[in-house]
C-alpha cells in the first residue's frame, strides 16, 4: 500500500518533467530549415585531366526571338494561338506565366515597361504572414483574417524552398517599454510560431534589457524593459520578379518586356480573342513602333494599380475597382541597424506599423499608407519622409541624430487595394486578392501582396482552366534548369499546379558556401562573391565569367560600378544578354538595386552603365543621351536631390559635381583642424 502512495506522489512530477522535456525537444529538435538545405547540384570541381568545366545552363530565348514567337499567333493558325495571354509581368503576372507554362499550357506574357517596374520592386522586402494581421484576427474574432495569416506563412516557406538565394530568414525585434506588454506580445509571437508550425525556422524568444541592447545597440534604453524577437522572411523583390519571368521563359512561356497592349480584340460574339500590342523599344532608337496582334483563348489582366485601365479597354463603362494606397520607404546607412536583425514598431503615433530592416548592407524604414492616384514612378513626398524619420527616432538612442541628409534613397510604391465589382457593397475593399471574369471573358487578378503571389497565380490559372476549358498536360522535355542531367525538373510537372516545387533559375546549385568557390576560381572580392551568389544563385558562375579581368594582383576579376557597393560590370552584361535589360534604369533599379540603395551613387555609376550597355546593345550617341536624360528623371523618384537633376554626364565623368550646397556635404567635418593634445 505504501508503494502505491509513493507512486502516486511521484506521478505528478514525472508528468511535469515529461511535458517539459517534450516541449524542450519540440523547440530545439533538429530540423531541415527551409532555405538552409545543401545544394541540389554540387559545385563544379577540377577534373582528373586538369580541366575545370563551368556549368552549362540552358539558354533563354532572346527578346527578338520571343517577339517572333508572339507574331506567329496572329497568322490565323489555330496551332499558334496561345491558351493564355497575360498582361503585366510584375510578381502576379510572372507568377501566372510560370504556373501556366508548368501545367503544359501555351502562354505569353507582355509588359509595357520592365519586369517589376511598378509595385513589385517597391515593397518592404518582407516575406511575412503579418503579425499585425494576426493581432487584428484575434481581437476582432476574424476567421478570414486568421486564414490569410496561415496561408501567407505557408507561402513564406515556398519562397525559401524555390528561391533560397533570393530569400532569407530575418529575426525582427519588438522593443517593449511596459512590463504588462511582455506577456501580451509573448503570447502573440508564440501564437505566430504555432501557426507557422513546421514552416517556421526558430521559435520567438524574449530578451532581457541588457540582451536587447547587446543585440540592437542603437535601440533607446530609457523605459526599455526587454524585447521579443520573432522570425519572418526577407527577399530581393525585383530580382525575384526577374527570376520568375526568366524561369517561365525557360519552361516555354513567351515573355516580352516593353510590349504595350494598346487594344483588346473581340470576336463576332463580343468575346475576347486577343490583343493589339506595340513594341516600345524601336521608338527609343528613333524608329517606328512595331504593332501587331496576338491571338489567345484567355486574356488575364495582372497590371496591379493599372488594372482599371485594361478593364476599361474591355468595357469603357465598367466601375473602377482599384483604390491605390501609397507607401513611402526611405533607405538609411547600414549603421542604423545591426546587419542581421530588424525592428518593428507596432503602434506608431497614428496607429500604423513601421519596419526598420537591414537590406543589402543599408537600412530600410517604412512604410506609410495613404490614399493615392495612379501614376508612373510616383515621387516620395517630403511629409512622409519626415514622418518616417520622426517615428524611428523614437525607438533609437537619443544620442543618435536621425538626419534628413542620411537618407540615401526614398521611393513611393502603389499598393493596389481592390473592391469586388460583383459584391453587394462595392465600396468595401477585398481583404486579400480578387479573381474576376467579365462578361466578355477578361480575367482580372488584382490585390494581394508579394508573399502570396504564388497562391494568387494558382487560383488565377485554376479559374482560367475551368472557365475557358483549357487542356493542361504534363510537361515533356522540360529544360534542365540546373545545368546538369542529374535533376529532372519535369518529373513532377503532371499538368497540375506544381509551382510550390519548381525551383527558380539559380536555386539548384546555391548554397551558403557557394561564394567561396566563386572566389577561388575567379578571384573576385569576398563581398562581391557573396553578393553575386545571393542575387543570382548558381548563375553567379556565368556573371563572374562575364566580369572583365582587372590586371591587378587581386581582385582578378570584377570592376565595381560603384565603389560603395558590390555591383560589378559582369552584372550589366548578364542583364543585357540573359535578362532582357533594355534601359539603364532596368540595370540600376531592377537587375542591380543600386538606385534603391543610394540615388547619388546610381547617378555616379550611370556613365559606366551606359557605356557597357552601348557595347552590348549597339546604342548610338543619340540613344545614349536619351538614356542619360530618362535615367536622371527616374532617379528623382528614388529621392535624388533636386540640385543633382541638372547635372550633366561630363560633370559626373570629370568628378566636377558641386556637392557644397547638399545636405550630405554639410553633415560631415571636412575642414576641422586636427585636435591638438594638451602639453
Amino acid at each position: 500500500m505504501s508503494r502505491f502512495f509513493r507512486a502516486r506522489r511521484l506521478l505528478p512530477p514525472l508528468v511535469v518533467a515529461s511535458a517539459a522535456g517534450s516541449a524542450l525537444y519540440y523547440v530545439y529538435r533538429p530540423r531541415n530549415i527551409p532555405g538552409y538545405e545543401g545544394p541540389a547540384v554540387p559545385p563544379p570541381i577540377w577534373g582528373a585531366d586538369g580541366t575545370f568545366k563551368l556549368p552549362r545552363f540552358p539558354r533563354v530565348k532572346s527578346r527578338a526571338e520571343q517577339i517572333s514567337e508572339l507574331k506567329k499567333s496572329s497568322a490565323g493558325d489555330k496551332e499558334e494561338e496561345y491558351d493564355i495571354l497575360v498582361i503585366g509581368a510584375g510578381a502576379t503576372g510572372s507568377g501566372v506565366a510560370l504556373d501556366a507554362a508548368t501545367r503544359g499550357l501555351k502562354v505569353a506574357v507582355v509588359e509595357r515597361g520592365d519586369f517589376a517596374c511598378g509595385t513589385s520592386s517597391k515593397s518592404t522586402k518582407l516575406v511575412h504572414g503579418g503579425v499585425r494581421y494576426l493581432e487584428k484576427a484575434v481581437w476582432n474574432l476574424d476567421y478570414a483574417q486568421y486564414q490569410l495569416v496561415r496561408e501567407a506563412l505557408k507561402e513564406r516557406t515556398y519562397f525559401l524552398q524555390t528561391a533560397p538565394h533570393l530569400s532569407s530568414w530575418l529575426p525582427i525585434m519588438l522593443p517593449l517599454d511596459r512590463w504588462w506588454k511582455i506577456p501580451y506580445y509573448w503570447a502573440g509571437t508564440k501564437f505566430y510560431d504555432f501557426l507557422a508550425g513546421s514552416e517556421g525556422i526558430e521559435s520567438s524568444y524574449f530578451l532581457t534589457k541588457s540582451k536587447a541592447i547587446d543585440a540592437f545597440p542603437m535601440v533607446k534604453q530609457s523605459d526599455l524593459v526587454g524585447a521579443l524577437v520573432y522570425y519572418d522572411g526577407a527577399h530581393n523583390d525585383s530580382r525575384m520578379n526577374v527570376s520568375l519571368a526568366m524561369t517561365a521563359a525557360l519552361y516555354g512561356a513567351t515573355v516580352v518586356n516593353y510590349m504595350e497592349v494598346t487594344d483588346l480584340l473581340k470576336d463576332d460574339n463580343g468575346k475576347l480573342c486577343g490583343a493589339t500590342v506595340r513594341d516600345k523599344i524601336p521608338e527609343r532608337d528613333g524608329n517606328a513602333a512595331d504593332s501587331f496582334n496576338i491571338k489567345a483563348k484567355c486574356i488575364i489582366n495582372c497590371t496591379g494599380p493599372f488594372t482599371d485601365g485594361i478593364r476599361k479597354m474591355d468595357d469603357p463603362n465598367c466601375k473602377e475597382i482599384v483604390a491605390p494606397a501609397s507607401g513611402v520607404h526611405v533607405v538609411l546607412p547600414g549603421y542604423y541597424s545591426p546587419g542581421k536583425m530588424g525592428l518593428i514598431d507596432p503602434a506608431t503615433s497614428d496607429g500604423r506599423v513601421i519596419f526598420f530592416l537591414p537590406w543589402q548592407g543599408n537600412t530600410i524604414a517604412g512604410t506609410t499608407d495613404d490614399p493615392a492616384t495612379v501614376t508612373n514612378n510616383p515621387l516620395p513626398d517630403e511629409k512622409s519622409i519626415q514622418w518616417i524619420l520622426n517615428e524611428i527616432s523614437h525607438y533609437l538612442s537619443p544620442d543618435i541624430n536621425v538626419r534628413r541628409g542620411d537618407v540615401l534613397a526614398a521611393w513611393c510604391g502603389l499598393r493596389p487595394l481592390v473592391r469586388d465589382p460583383k459584391a453587394k457593397n462595392t465600396e468595401s475593399l477585398v481583404r486579400n486578392h480578387l479573381v474576376d471574369i467579365s462578361e466578355s471573358g477578361l480575367l482580372t487578378c488584382a490585390g494581394g501582396k508579394w508573399t502570396t503571389y504564388r497562391q494568387m497565380a494558382e487560383e488565377c490559372v485554376d479559374a482560367a482552366v475551368e472557365h475557358f476549358k483549357l487542356q493542361t498536360k504534363p510537361v515533356v522535355n522540360a529544360p534542365r534548369v540546373s545545368g546538369t542531367e542529374s535533376i529532372d525538373d519535369g518529373a513532377n510537372l503532371n499538368g497540375t499546379c506544381q509551382t510550390h516545387r519548381v525551383r527558380l533559375i539559380g536555386a539548384h546549385g546555391f548554397s551558403r558556401t557557394l561564394f567561396i568557390h566563386i572566389i577561388q576560381h575567379f578571384g573576385v572580392e569576398t563581398e562581391v562573391a557573396k553578393h553575386l551568389t545571393e542575387s543570382y544563385g548558381d548563375r553567379a558562375w556565368t556573371v563572374a565569367a562575364l566580369c572583365r579581368p582587372t590586371d591587378k594582383r587581386f581582385p582578378a576579376r570584377g570592376e565595381r560600378i560603384s565603389q560603395l557597393y558590390p555591383f560589378v560590370d559582369g552584372e550589366v552584361r548578364y542583364a543585357c544578354r540573359h535578362e532582357y535589360a533594355q534601359t539603364a534604369v532596368d540595370v540600376l533599379a531592377r537587375r542591380t538595386r543600386l538606385a534603391f540603395l543610394n540615388a547619388q551613387a546610381a547617378l555616379e555609376a550611370l556613365p559606366k552603365i551606359i557605356d557597357i550597355m552601348s557595347q552590348e546593345l549597339g546604342w548610338d550617341r543619340k540613344r545614349q543621351d536619351a538614356e542619360w536624360k530618362d535615367t536622371v528623371a527616374f532617379l528623382e523618384s528614388m529621392g535624388l536631390p533636386k540640385p543633382m537633376l541638372s547635372v550633366t554626364r561630363k560633370q559626373v565623368e570629370q568628378g566636377k559635381i558641386d556637392f557644397k550646397s547638399s545636405l550630405e556635404y554639410r553633415m560631415y567635418s571636412r575642414h576641422d583642424k586636427p585636435i591638438e593634445e594638451e602639453p
